[in-house]
């Protein structure tokens, strides 16, 4: 290989490695703006929140997202990463409820439902 062959792959490679840290950053940016409420069909604690979720209508105040964890296991997963980034050891799995909300973690009824009533009053 010529030094102009191999110069123009060293770009090649460099446009590539860049577009894959863009795309990842890009991915992350997306999640901190994500509110996502992750639970178990047969939680009662998730139950909980979903019944305080109808009974005050916040699905027509808050915008978020409810994700299945026992289910499906990449709703399980992406609980898992968030969890992780919250500093919130994963070792023996994640209970739920647990809501992300745009970068930060809640774990339990109690605070989810918290939570939701803040937004409520806003």
């Amino acid at each position: 290989m010529n030094s102009k062959n191999i110069l123009i792959a060293i770009i090649v490679i460099l446009v590539l490695l860049g577009g894959a840290w863009y795309l990842s950053a890009s991915s992350q940016n997306k999640d901190n703006e994500r509110i996502i409420l992750f639970y178990g069909d047969t939680c009662p604690h998730c139950e909980k929140v979903e019944e305080f979720v109808k009974a005050n209508k916040v699905d027509e105040k808050v915008k978020f997202e409810r994700l299945e964890v026992y289910n499906n296991q990449a709703n399980a997963s992406l609980l898992g990463q968030m969890a992780k980034i919250c500093k919130i050891p994963t070792e023996q799995g994640v209970g739920v409820p647990f809501l992300w909300n745009k970068g930060k973690c809640l774990v339990g009824d109690q605070q989810i439902i918290g939570f939701f009533q803040g937004e409520l009053t806003k």
